[in-house]
């Protein structure tokens, strides 16, 4: 079934991702020279305005006949072209701020702590606590660490062109693998498609977002792999694993997704057989064998980054990352009935699907791998009775992937009965027709995206507060808790005299974890964190610090606690009337009273949403004024080194 020898497919995807990676990050350096005003709608309309271009100068020439083929400067042109398209259209929003979308603000915090982290760790670590085996896979942000080290920045502000730069890549990876299982033309349909669910869905999590979007071809794949009576194709199958262990390194829930996958082919592909008279024995053993390489591969691979938390005991602790269930869990995603050309396309795509399911092999791994998303579904609300989910709305983008690319190739395939029908002379105008609606129809969904969908992931990319204590339009409100970052952090470096990476930090102030290496005492919620450092036990931990008699009793119990203890705590001090805000590091009272320094920790409250309650602990100041202890204000913080 593939298209391209195993020589020339890895050839493939190593050009067009080193193409990508150097063309994206020239175009963002080229993006921000300008330096257009924000506020303002300048440079979506010159998004708008190339993406058009891009568009026309890809779908024009197949569709009056010229195939991009196997020639490498055709093949060359259609990488750049991908690479300028995604580039272009999602890092013009950006061009006046340092930030990726969605800021500093909610789960963007603890990706900017992660890359810090592997920017400053060679050997991976927990991105919050030291000393522990880190939990979630750190495959993206270590490479992101080495990004961040080669061009010289920290990992907060390498985040933005890191994260963009994979998104291009995405793209042209997926124009790659679909060419493996329909032509190259078809092939481009599915990476444009590919490129904006990526804008829907993908973009906000870079790090899942390529084994996400690159399922489908895999699973097409698998299924030939697997369905195939001829010799086992061990290229095939070898691919398959290495997909799978690089989803392992990268994102656990499309891993857990994918291997589900894979068995309900294998299940599906044997009972038809069986079906069919053969032996049931005879056909779980052929099966079984060539499912072994591929549990082999990706077994090996995801070794390389869970070896350390499960050899710690990983998985005898208690985790609350999946006690999450917003109304994308609750509820079913039903893309094709939305009233858009995007949905337009998906409902194409499910037509497709089961019409083609019993005369496709396409069709059928595509229809599985639908289907699994809705057994996912499934699986996740019943998870409720012991108390957790499986976080199925992260599946709508794997999903949507599915269904898009489903609709382009059924609308190939309907374009092509039309062309066999129609008289020669309206081929002309079927072809205009054709390339009109397709780009328009693209045109559709990626300004409705810059227009609407990411309005608010770019507002707080742009308002959200740099370390400098400033944002990117260069405002300040002293009012703000994190218009004193800059302050917090020189406090903390000139008091302690340390590395930040020598420091362990207990903060009401959370946006610090995400600008500076500190080891931090407490993760901000227990769904971030890491089931190894006992999020509960630590709060309790700081509870009995909060009820000690004195300043000597509170430096006897931080020497003799159970972890490695802070070395510097930063707290909210009284303030009055005019003071800053409560938002973003304070339970809903967190102004404490006169004598008192006030601490917000985050208690898990799952099924509930939000998912958590902020509580505050409150200190005695006198604890803080011994001999152990060194004080200094910064705005509303109190900062204490010991």
């Amino acid at each position: 079934m593939p298209r391209l020898s195993g020589g020339r497919t890895v050839l493939e995807l190593s050009l067009s991702t080193g193409i990508a990676v150097v063309l994206s990050l020239l175009l963002q350096f080229l993006i921000v020279q300008p330096g257009i005003s924000e506020p303002g709608n300048a440079p979506e309309a010159l998004a708008v305005l190339g993406s058009t271009l891009l568009l026309l100068l890809l779908l024009v020439p197949p569709a009056l006949g010229k195939r991009i083929g196997n020639g490498g400067l055709r093949l060359i042109g259609v990488w750049t072209a991908l690479t300028t398209l995604t580039t272009l259209l999602l890092a013009m929003p950006l061009q006046r701020t340092r930030f990726y979308y969605g800021g500093a603000s909610v789960d963007n915090g603890f990706r900017l702590q992660y890359m810090n982290r592997m920017a400053e760790n060679l050997v991976p670590a927990d991105m919050n606590y030291a000393d522990i085996a880190p939990y979630y896979p750190w495959g993206w942000f270590w490479l992101g660490g080495r990004f961040a080290n080669l061009i010289g920045w920290e990992g907060w502000a390498a985040y933005k062109p890191y994260a963009l730069m994979w998104l291009a890549v995405v793209v042209v990876l997926a124009f790659t693998l679909w060419s493996l299982v329909i032509p190259r033309e078809q092939a481009l349909l599915a990476a444009l498609v590919t490129m904006l669910t990526g804008m829907r869905h993908g973009l906000m999590e870079p790090y899942a977002w390529p084994s996400a979007a690159l399922l489908a071809p895999i699973a097409v794949l698998t299924w030939y792999a697997l369905s195939t009576r001829e010799r086992a194709p061990r290229g095939v199958l070898l691919g398959v694993g290495i997909f799978v262990g690089l989803t392992a390194m990268t994102y656990t829930l499309n891993f857990g997704f994918a291997v589900l996958v894979t068995v309900v082919m294998a299940a599906v592909i044997g009972a038809t057989r069986v079906a069919r008279g053969a032996a049931v024995g005879r056909t779980v053993w052929e099966l079984f064998l060539r499912l072994v390489p591929i549990g082999v591969v990706s077994g090996l691979l995801a070794l390389v980054v869970w070896a350390p938390f499960l050899l710690a005991g990983g998985l005898s602790e208690s985790s609350a990352a999946q006690h999450y269930l917003p109304a994308g869990s609750a509820y079913l995603p039903l893309p094709f009935t939305e009233f858009s050309t995007f949905g337009l396309l998906c409902l194409c795509g499910l037509v497709w699907l089961i019409l083609r399911a019993t005369s496709s092999s396409l069709a059928a791994a595509l229809l599985t791998v639908t289907v699994t998303v809705y057994v996912w579904f499934g699986l996740s609300t019943l998870a409720l009775v012991a108390e957790t989910t499986l976080l199925a709305f992260r599946l709508r983008m794997i999903l949507e992937c599915v269904l898009v690319v489903a609709g382009v190739i059924g609308l190939v395939e309907l374009l092509h009965r039309l062309r066999g029908r129609v008289p020669g002379r309206y081929l002309p105008r079927l072809t205009a027709l054709s390339v009109v609606l397709a780009v328009t129809g693209a045109l559709s969904v990626a300004q409705y995206q810059l227009n609407t969908g990411l309005d608010s992931r770019v507002r707080e990319a742009y308002e959200d507060y740099y370390p400098t204590g400033h944002n990117a339009y260069g405002a300040r409100n002293p009012d703000e808790p994190n218009a004193w970052l800059d302050e917090l952090i020189s406090t903390i470096s000139g008091m302690t005299g340390r590395n930040p990476q020598r420091n362990v930090v207990l903060s009401t102030n959370y946006k610090l974890k995400s600008f500076e290496p500190y080891w931090m005492f407490q993760q901000e919620t227990p769904h971030y964190a890491n089931p190894l450092g006992k999020y509960e036990q630590r709060a309790e931990e700081i509870e009995r610090w909060a009820d000690a008699t004195d300043s000597a009793e509170l430096a006897r119990l931080l020497r003799d606690s159970p972890f490695r203890a802070p070395d510097v705590f930063v707290l909210r001090h009284r303030q009055e009337a005019g003071g800053p805000s409560n938002d973003d590091d304070t339970a809903e009272d967190s102004n404490p009273p006169v004598g008192k320094l006030s601490l917000t920790l985050k208690r898990d409250v799952f099924p509930a949403q939000p998912n958590v309650l902020n509580y505050r602990v409150l200190f005695d100041a006198a604890l803080f004024r011994g001999p152990e202890f060194t004080t200094r204000e910064v705005g509303p913080y109190t900062v204490v080194v010991r």
